[in-house]
Order: structure tokens, then C-alpha cells, then sequence
């Protein structure tokens, strides 16, 4: 990386603008080789299969019934191609007919999904097609990043912001996954970036713009309310040091943002109006049963009607509240909900270290900044300065509801926090090229890091891929993957075909799955057999036996599999275990754990501790389900109370 051209050389810059975004494309080229290679290769995750069949059903039947927990936006955009195409779904089947209500539709939905996956359609087109919107929003996230980017830090500062997105594992791993993370995160942005517009320039254009990009991140997840708690301490951050162009008189200051806080206020309800059409549309067809109690008249039946938005958005609300608190496991300790360190330790592990030395780069150079009293331009233009306060303010209040959050399960959900960190790197080549009249040499030796650094991110990606979900840095110290983290920072289901693969080497009519997902894995795997890690049987003996990284330690317990011949599968997401000729008994040395006992859980920190030992397995629990169908819910037990916590990641269904 060469040192970045002047502010005031504006024509060159212009005359290579060209050429920057000619190498964008190129880098955006590189991510969708990476991203789109993987998803190929991988089989559907846990929550794609809830995802993808309700995505269809919303286009299909203009019913909302299914997936409520989720807003419908990224769920349409990926069964687009799928209705398109002619995807067809059963409506008369049972997972359907009997999901009226709330709780039988949270659960005939994975069954519907399934059915939709595997059974009325080709598996492997169906999820290709379903992903490629998804994939697509992520190219275009990036291209958004690359604009800001050069807009704060020039057209260097646009591509190494670009080189680290395209090259970091969580968002080659779930973007082009069918699921919300992404989507809330694009929207998150664009609304951050024109909420700054706007208090630039409060005009209609603008407030218009605002409000389209609010109702894609409210349309896309319901913790994209946060954006609200961001528009309040940014206004709150003007009282405290003002923005450039903002009134130095207290009067005037009022004013000033009276009449931005209006039309901020005017793009907020905008916002929601648009995401009551959007309800109103898609659920046009649903039945209004949870209303009935209104009436049954036509007047009723009108109320019932035009109620059913906001009663199925508040509702997925409301969910999402009660079910926020969810167990943790890290660094080998399980944890009765999410811990506030649990993010930011996942963030270290699965970044990078060339992003983690450019985050240190670019600290230690607007510290020497600060101290450098010849150094007067500012590293990022007063044009944008607005820009920059709020995406600062963004940064502070996201994570700072990612550390109080009692739901830490996954990097996916810190995919926010993650990008507006890369976008904060955006000064970083032009504060270096401002050091090159006092100290020539110092500047050119961190503009050499730098260009390293960014390199260096380009290789870890390509090294990681075919297998980026499973994705940890040096700092892991090699321990093994199961006793760092968990879920869907380790295995999410995607790994199924590696298993095959496996299987077709070693020739193996048969092999035991312990998986971390409930489709049913013999339409990927057609030599799989389900089996339990925690309870093999005399016939397993001197066998094969495929067991996901998660039940290893957190989902199961496990550990005595590790001193036996293994070898790990889809970059350690699975692992493939070759049984002794002779299986010790249970409780005895080399054999699995006796029934009943259950690993020590720890207390988060500051929390009294407690000797209750509760289940790090899991439960089966069978309900009968309506016209002969029979549900099997399969959930992790509550660390606290020892009761089984229904989770939208782990439900099982079986027909007869």
C-alpha cells in the first residue's frame, strides 16, 4: 500500500476513482468466491429450515403464521427465486393446517420447513437458490462499506475497510445464510449513516431516505429497535461537544436540533408506517383468530383485520423478551445465561489477527496524533464529521447492549458491533500519510504494517476456507475447538457433507451421527444412523461414529470419546471417532459417563454460586401432535431452574 494522495489532491483522486473501485470489485469478487464456495458445499443450518419454509409461505399464501420470533423482510428476499422457480410447498399437510395459533405454529414451522426442504423439493437446489439473495445483500454491504469508508478516510481507507470485511469468518461464514444477522446489519448501517444525513440537512429527501432505511432494519430484526437508544445519545452527544455546523448560542442550538429531533421524529413514524403495510400485506390471508374475542360481525372482522400488525410485530417483540435469556458456554465453563465478557473474548478468537493488529494500529496512531503537536489537519473531514459521531455513538450503544445481553450464544450476533469497528478503521491511511512530513520514515514503515496487516487478512480467509464457521485465530493457544465455544461458532448443521464425504472414503455402510440439528440428516448422509454419545450400545463397538464439536462437551458429555482414535471433520465443526473393539462400562475408566451425572456449572461472575447440577445434555421430551402426527421437542435443560427451555434452534419432529 502506497501512502494515500493528498485531501487537496482532488482531480487525481478523481481521475483514479475508477481504478479504486475497479479493485473493490475485485475484492468483493474474492468474497463471493469465499462465501458462496462454503454455503455450496454446506448443508442447511438450524435456523434455515424455519426460515426458508416461512419465506415461502409469506410470498405463496400471504400469511405471517409461521416464524413470528423473526421479522419477514430477509425471509421474502430468500424465497424469492424459490416462488420464482415454482418451489412447491403442501398446504394441506398437517404442519400447516394445524399451525392457527401461535405455539403449534412455532412448532409446525420446522416441520414445514423440513417438508419443504427435503421432501417436496430437491434439497440442494432449493437451499442454493434460497441462499443467493443472501449472499448478494452480503456483496452489497460490502459495496455500501467501501462508499462510507472512502467518504471518511479516501479511497485507501475504503479499500482496507473492504479488505477486512471480505476477508472476516463471520461474515463469510452467515452471510449468505438465510437468516437475519446480516440483513439487520446492512439496514443498521444504512440508517446510521443517513440519520447523520439527515441532521445535516433535515429536509424531506433526506428524512424520506431515513425512514426507508429504519423500516429495513425493524423489518429485519427486532433488536434493531437499539437504533432508537443511538438517535437519543447521539442527540445527547450535541449537548455535550458540539458537531461542526451547529450553533454556538445556547438559543440557537435549541433550534437546531428541535428541528432535526422533528424531522428524525417524522422518519421514526414513517418508519413504522411502512412496516405496518408491509405486516398488513403479507399477513392479508392470515386468520385473526388471536382478535376473535372483538367480535365476529363484519365491522369486527374489519377491527381484527387492521389490528393483526401491530399485534404480530409486538408480538414477536414480546417473544423475543422472554426468551433473551439463554445458557452460555466458554473457555470450557458453562454459565446459566450470557455473560458480558462472552463477546468480546468470541470477537478476539474468531477475528483475524491482522484485523485485531490494525484495530492496535490505528489506536496507537490517533494517540501519537494527540500528541504530535505539528499534526493539525483532521483526520477525518468536517464534511463527514457528523458521520463519524454517529457511527461512534452506534459502535458504544450496540455493544454496550451486546455486554449487558443475557442471550450469548454466537459471534453472529455481534455482526453490528463488528462492522462499524472495520469502518472505524477507514483514517487510519490518511492519518499515516499526515505523519509523512514529520516523521517520513515512521509513516512509511506503518503504511508497510498496515498494507501487511490487510494482506495478512486476505490469507487467513483463504487459508480458513472451505471451513470458516469453525474459524479460530493463534490466540486460541490450540485447545481444542469443543472446549472454546459453542453453537453456531462451531457447528450450526452445515458440516453434514463432510460426513459423507467421510463415509464414501472409508467405505462405511453405517455410522453413528451425534448432530447438532434435527433435519433429518439420511438425505444427506444416506449411511447415518442417529446415536447419543453419552449412551452407546454393544453393536457400536469398534465402529465409526460421527459426533458435532457442540455435543462434545456443552450439548452432551462427551470428553471420554477424545481418548480414542479421531480425527476431525468440516475443520473441526465434526469430529469422526473410530470405537474400541470393547466399550468400557459407564462410570468406568475409558467409558461414557453414568446416567445422570452432569457436568459442574459455573455462576456468571458476581452471582452467588450454586452445587445444583443441571443437565449441559440435552432432553426429549414427546407430544402427541393433531392427526396422527407426533412432535418430539428437543431442547437444552435451564441451567438454573433444571426445566427444559424450548429453543428455536432445538426442535425435532418425526412422523409415523
Amino acid at each position: 500500500m502506497h501512502a494515500p494522495q493528498s485531501p487537496g489532491n482532488g482531480s487525481l483522486q478523481s481521475r483514479h476513482s475508477g481504478l479504486f473501485a475497479f479493485f473493490a470489485g475485485l475484492l468483493l469478487l474474492f468474497m463471493a468466491f469465499l462465501a458462496g464456495g462454503s454455503a455450496l458445499r454446506e448443508s442447511v443450518t438450524i435456523d434455515e429450515v424455519a426460515h426458508i419454509g416461512a419465506g415461502v409461505s409469506y410470498l405463496q399464501k400471504l400469511d405471517l403464521r409461521f416464524n413470528p420470533e423473526h421479522p419477514p423482510l430477509p425471509k421474502v428476499l430468500a424465497a424469492l427465486p424459490l416462488v420464482l422457480r415454482g418451489t412447491h410447498a403442501d398446504y394441506s399437510h398437517v404442519s400447516w393446517q394445524n399451525s392457527r395459533q401461535f405455539f403449534p405454529a412455532f412448532l409446525g414451522e420446522w416441520v414445514f420447513g423440513e417438508w419443504l426442504l427435503n421432501k417436496w423439493n430437491d434439497p440442494v437446489t432449493t437451499l442454493a437458490w434460497a441462499r443467493l439473495p443472501m449472499l448478494l445483500l452480503t456483496l452489497l454491504l460490502g459495496w455500501i462499506l467501501f462508499v462510507y469508508a472512502r467518504r471518511l478516510g479516501g479511497p485507501w481507507g475504503g479499500l482496507l475497510c473492504l479488505c477486512v470485511y471480505v476477508s472476516t469468518p463471520a461474515f463469510l461464514t452467515f452471510g449468505p445464510l438465510v437468516h437475519t444477522d446480516l440483513a439487520v446489519t446492512l439496514f443498521s448501517l444504512l440508517t446510521v449513516w443517513r440519520f447523520a444525513e439527515l441532521w445535516c440537512d433535515p429536509s424531506k429527501k433526506n428524512t424520506l431516505w431515513f425512514a426507508l432505511s429504519l423500516s429495513g432494519a425493524l423489518l429485519s430484526k427486532f433488536t434493531a429497535g437499539i437504533l432508537l437508544f443511538v438517535f437519543v445519545a447521539f442527540a445527547l452527544s450535541t449537548r455535550w461537544r458540539p458537531v461542526p455546523g451547529q450553533p454556538v448560542t445556547k438559543p440557537e442550538a435549541r433550534v437546531w436540533r428541535k428541528l432535526r429531533w422533528r424531522a428524525t421524529l417524522r422518519g421514526i413514524l414513517w418508519a413504522a408506517l411502512a412496516v405496518y403495510v408491509f405486516y398488513f400485506v403479507f399477513s392479508w390471508h392470515q386468520p385473526t383468530d388471536p382478535l376473535e374475542r372483538l367480535g365476529h360481525g363484519p365491522a369486527a372482522l374489519f377491527l381484527r383485520r387492521l389490528l393483526m400488525p401491530p399485534l404480530l410485530y409486538l408480538g414477536g417483540v414480546f417473544f423475543v423478551l422472554i426468551t433473551g435469556s439463554r445458557p452460555a458456554f466458554l473457555l470450557g465453563h458453562a454459565y446459566s445465561h450470557g455473560v458480558w465478557f462472552y463477546f468480546p473474548v468470541v470477537f478476539v478468537l474468531k477475528s483475524p489477527l491482522g484485523f485485531l493488529g490494525l484495530l492496535a494500529l490505528v489506536i496507537l496512531v490517533a494517540l501519537a496524533r494527540k500528541w504530535h503537536a505539528q499534526v493539525t489537519q483532521p483526520a477525518v473531514s468536517p464534511e463527514v464529521a457528523l458521520h463519524w459521531r454517529a457511527l461512534w455513538v452506534s459502535f458504544i450503544v450496540f455493544t454496550v447492549f451486546c455486554l449487558l445481553s443475557r442471550l450469548t450464544i454466537s459471534i453472529r450476533h455481534f455482526t453490528v458491533p463488528t462492522l462499524l469497528l472495520i469502518l472505524l478503521l477507514a483514517p487510519l491511511p490518511r492519518m499515516l500519510w499526515q505523519f509523512l512530513s514529520s516523521a517520513p520514515v515512521a509513516a512509511r514503515l506503518l503504511t508497510g504494517l498496515t498494507a501487511l496487516l490487510a494482506a495478512s487478512c486476505l490469507f487467513t480467509a483463504l487459508r480458513a476456507y472451505p471451513y470458516c464457521f469453525p474459524y479460530v485465530n493463534a490466540l486460541a493457544l490450540r485447545r481444542p475447538l469443543y472446549s472454546l465455544m459453542s453453537d453456531s461458532n462451531v457447528d450450526w448443521n452445515q458440516s453434514l457433507p463432510d460426513v459423507k464425504r467421510f463415509a464414501d472414503q472409508h467405505r462405511l455402510r453405517r455410522i453413528g451421527l451425534d448432530a447438532y440439528g434435527f433435519t433429518e440428516a439420511t438425505v444427506t448422509v444416506p449411511q447415518s444412523e442417529f446415536w447419543d454419545c453419552q449412551t452407546p450400545a454393544a453393536s457400536d463397538e469398534g465402529q465409526w461414529v460421527a459426533v458435532s464439536a457442540n455435543m462434545i462437551q456443552d450439548g452432551h458429555n462427551c470428553l471420554w470419546l477424545m481418548q480414542y482414535p479421531h480425527e476431525p471433520l468440516a475443520g473441526g465443526s465434526m469430529v469422526a471417532v473410530h470405537l474400541p473393539e470393547h466399550i468400557p462400562p459407564a462410570g468406568s475408566a475409558g467409558g461414557p459417563p453414568l446416567p445422570g451425572l452432569l457436568p459442574v456449572l459455573h455462576p456468571p461472575p458476581g452471582e452467588a454460586s450454586s452445587d445444583q447440577r443441571t443437565g449441559a445434555g440435552r432432553l426429549l421430551s414427546r407430544e402427541s401432535g393433531k392427526n396422527g402426527a407426533s412432535i418430539a421437542v428437543q431442547s437444552k435443560v435451564s441451567r438454573t431452574s433444571g426445566r427444559p427451555v424450548a429453543a428455536p434452534s432445538s426442535f425435532a419432529f418425526a412422523y409415523p
